[in-house]
């Protein structure tokens, strides 16, 4: 889960020596299709980022299974197509807060990934990387860490945008960044001609907590086609389950003119055929 900066919330807390040293031990992940385990450090004390959220769990779990069986799970269909495109798959996650599901990304997938969050985060979630370098390097992921703040163009700039895959988990939350994170994704996803022809995506489980959280869907809907991949049923008493959606940008004006010029050029030759 992510948080920005400025807005006042617990979030906002750095982690200081002394804070450190408040510590939950760390967190065992198995995954059953490598049979290893990722370990994952939580701070609770220093705010939301630092904590693990059941969409991130849900998130391990579609990737472990995709590891054992590709053809069956939801996260198949996209994961090969975009394998298969330009392999190999490059992946960048939005508000990694631990960088459970990133590691996991890496681990499972054997590929390169991306985590990213706000600066005060870097330093756990460098620590969580570093956790876990044995089991990357036996499976041939890599996980590389930086900054990046929702919404900024320039950092977009600096990250580059030369992955395949966009991933997160939790990231709707605060309603004051659902336009930043929207933004973001614009620029990652249809920022440019050479994003809309290699069809990157953007594939994130989300839990649903609040009625508000229907804005940010509506706003996503103009801007992208998404489709639901995954249903989590309810547990420990809430009324939904994790939901893992799909994003991926719509069709350009550009795109559909040259598709249409395509279908009556095509219609011509066909009546020209038929009348000689």
């Amino acid at each position: 889960m992510a948080a920005q900066q400025g807005d006042g919330s617990e979030d906002d807390a750095t982690l200081s020596p002394v804070t450190a040293a408040i510590l939950l031990p760390p967190t065992e992940h198995c995954l059953h299709s490598i049979n290893s385990t990722v370990f994952i450090r939580q701070l609770p004390s220093q705010g939301l980022s630092f904590q693990l959220w059941p969409a991130a769990t849900t998130f391990l779990t579609l990737l472990d299974d995709h590891r054992r069986n590709p053809s069956t799970g939801p996260l198949g269909p996209t994961l090969t197509a975009l394998g298969s495109r330009r392999p190999p798959l490059k992946i960048l996650e939005l508000g990694s807060g631990t960088g459970l599901v990133g590691i996991a990304a890496a681990v499972t997938l054997g590929v390169s990934v991306t985590v990213t969050d706000l600066p005060h985060v870097i330093p756990n979630l460098s620590f969580n990387v570093k956790a876990n370098a044995a089991v990357l390097a036996a499976n041939g992921g890599v996980v590389h860490v930086a900054a990046l703040r929702w919404g900024e163009a320039e950092d977009v700039e600096v990250i580059g945008r030369e992955f395949d895959l966009i991933v997160a988990s939790d990231v709707v939350y605060h309603d004051h960044l659902y336009d930043p994170l929207l933004k973001t994704l614009r620029l990652l996803i249809t920022g440019g001609e050479e994003a809309e022809e290699e069809g990157r995506v953007f594939v994130m489980a989300h839990l649903r907590r609040w009625k508000k959280d229907s804005a940010f869907f509506k706003k996503a809907r103009k801007l992208f086609e998404v489709e639901v991949l995954h249903v989590d049923p309810p547990c420990h008493g809430s009324r939904v389950g994790v939901t893992v959606y799909r994003f991926a940008g719509k069709k350009s004006s550009k795109k559909l003119l040259k598709a249409n010029n395509a279908n009556a050029n095509a219609n011509a030759n066909a009546n020209a055929i038929a009348i000689a």
